[in-house]
């Protein structure tokens, strides 16, 4: 498939063709949910711990005594009902990491950057090579794009200034191609692109690697 390549202006200036089994894709939508899902999961500490009755301070004894004070029977000072008591069934510290193979994980790269072309999402520019930090030409190419809402900017290789210049821009985000992932594409209405993070990403993605398709998963539907 052909991707149009533009400059920081905006004017269109050349084409390049793209690996379609990366930018051509029919979306897995329930794949491109089940990587989503891990990734969050992924990123909890999972560790929110409350104290048993067993674990609290205080006495074990029993308060006072079964009968004839015409009051409630009552337990130890521990127990859960009293104030300073344990938690019943409180949170422990677990581990919510949730294992996804690696094909799983491309296929949903894959799907929701065809998706953003399908959308008209992805713009594709020649270069975002900066001297040194400059916020307002990022600004600038956002707003010539229309993507002042929110916007990923892809490169091929790390680049700082960039990084800087974007991270004071409310919603918009710098980031190499190696580390592209499903919930920055997804949290980022536009993406930008440059030439490089393109062919960076067929590498990482394509060819080989992604004709090695897995079946689509069948949509759910509830009656």
């Amino acid at each position: 498939m052909k991707l149009t390549v533009y400059d920081t202006q905006g004017k269109e200036v050349d084409s390049i063709d793209a690996d379609d089994l990366v930018f051509g894709l029919p979306p897995h939508k329930a794949v491109i949910r089940q990587a989503l899902l891990a990734q969050l999961a992924n990123r909890r500490a999972g560790s929110a711990n409350t104290k048993t009755r067993g674990e609290v301070r205080g006495s074990t004894r029993k308060i006072r005594r079964q009968k004839g004070l015409g009051a409630a029977r009552q337990g130890a000072i521990r127990a859960p009902h009293h104030s300073g008591g344990g938690i019943a069934f409180g949170p422990k510290p677990r581990s919510f990491k949730q294992a996804l193979p690696k094909r799983v994980r491309r296929l949903a790269i894959r799907s929701v950057l065809s998706a953003k072309v399908e959308e008209g999402e992805l713009k594709v520019i020649q270069a975002l090579d900066f001297d040194a930090p400059k916020t307002r030409v990022v600004k600038d190419i956002v707003g010539i794009f229309e993507m002042t809402r929110s916007v990923l900017l892809v490169t091929g290789a790390p680049n700082r200034n960039l990084l800087l210049s974007a991270r004071n821009l409310p919603g918009a985000k710098a980031l190499p191609a190696d580390y592209l992932n499903v919930d920055d594409l997804l949290s980022h209405r536009g993406l930008v692109m440059t030439v490089d993070a393109v062919r960076r990403t067929e590498a990482l993605w394509g060819g080989e690697r992604a004709s090695k398709r897995i079946s689509p998963v069948p949509e759910v539907t509830r009656g």
